[in-house]
């Protein structure tokens, strides 16, 4: 079952990389360190990042209307999408441009003690950024593998959030390397390199989460357990004789249509007809909160008349 859209981890990740941002960049004014530069780009996208995730929640709230019959649930999903383009696009590209350029004209490093100091601080504040999306994401693992409940995850803030800050560790730990080394070798070529490494990282956490937020957006089916319940739950009712495969799709984290086409048993007026279905639409209900919108097709087999609801 999909978790409701989760804001906590969204701030907390905002209120993180925007104080980690500012200091990163004086880090990089001082030392001149190309990977500390980017690893400032990095945290002023997720900064952003993190406001256009607040900006599809509040957008994904607002009622049906005459032109969105269904409400506006997928805004989510869209901004999710602009997201992971900003990520491979600004992230990605910027830090690509920067390790590349201080590779072809590569500047000595000064004294890198802001570095260490900035990267420390970096990572106690994104280690506890990153410890909230984990708590926020945890709920949805459902014995599954970190990969599988991603996947079946209809919540994109959890799992976006927690990419991020997984890709903003991974960063800060290229960083690190990149400075240390290119002290410890004397070669400036090092710092180039982890911030190449560091776009690369970006770029790779961008197709992850474009290739999970357009399944979102075309449309996907609510999770086998929820379909197979609901398909329990119909054949349980006494009035119904065959039930084709329920059809559902989730237009946001917590809000699934569901289509039924449902067979009555012989002999039953539609009155019996219309009674199965106000008692199955309550039970399905009353089982799955998320699921708001239920069309049921019915037929009965006396006389082959269908009725939709």
């Amino acid at each position: 079952m999909a978790a409701s859209s989760s804001p906590l981890a969204v701030y907390a990740a905002i209120a993180g990389n925007l104080a980690i941002a500012v200091t990163k960049f004086i880090a990089a004014s001082f030392t001149g360190s190309s990977a500390m530069l980017s690893e400032g780009i990095h945290s002023v996208v997720d900064t952003g990042n993190g406001l256009l995730l607040l900006l599809g929640i509040r957008l994904s709230k607002r009622p049906p209307d005459a032109n969105h019959p269904f409400g506006h649930g997928k805004e989510l999903y869209f901004w999710t999408l602009i997201v992971a383009i900003l990520i491979f696009a600004v992230g990605g590209g910027m830090s690509l441009y920067e390790g590349i350029s201080h590779i072809q004209h590569p500047s000595p490093l000064t004294d890198p003690t802001w570095n260490y100091v900035v990267l420390g601080l970096a990572a106690v504040f994104e280690g506890a950024a990153w410890t909230v999306a984990y708590r926020q994401f945890r709920p949805g693992l459902g014995g599954r593998g970190l990969w599988g409940a991603v996947r079946a995850s209809k919540d994109p803030t959890t799992f976006t959030v927690l990419f991020e800050d997984t890709a903003a560790l991974a960063g800060l730990l290229v960083a690190f390397l990149g400075v240390l080394l290119g002290h410890t070798f004397e070669n400036p070529y090092l710092d180039g390199a982890a911030s190449i490494v560091i776009g690369l990282i970006l770029g790779v956490v961008a197709v992850l989460l474009a290739i999970e937020s357009r399944g979102l957006l075309v449309g996907e089916a609510a999770d086998p357990e929820t379909v197979a319940s609901i398909r329990a739950l119909a054949s349980a009712e006494p009035a119904v004789e065959r039930i084709d495969p329920p059809l559902t799709m989730h237009l946001g984290p917590r809000d699934v249509l569901l289509n039924l086409d449902i067979q009555f048993r012989r002999g039953i007026d539609s009155g019996e007809v219309e009674a199965a279905v106000d008692r199955l639409e309550k039970a399905i209900r009353a089982r799955h909160p998320e699921i708001r919108r239920i069309f049921i097709e019915a037929e009965s087999l006396t006389r082959g008349d269908r009725a939709d609801r």
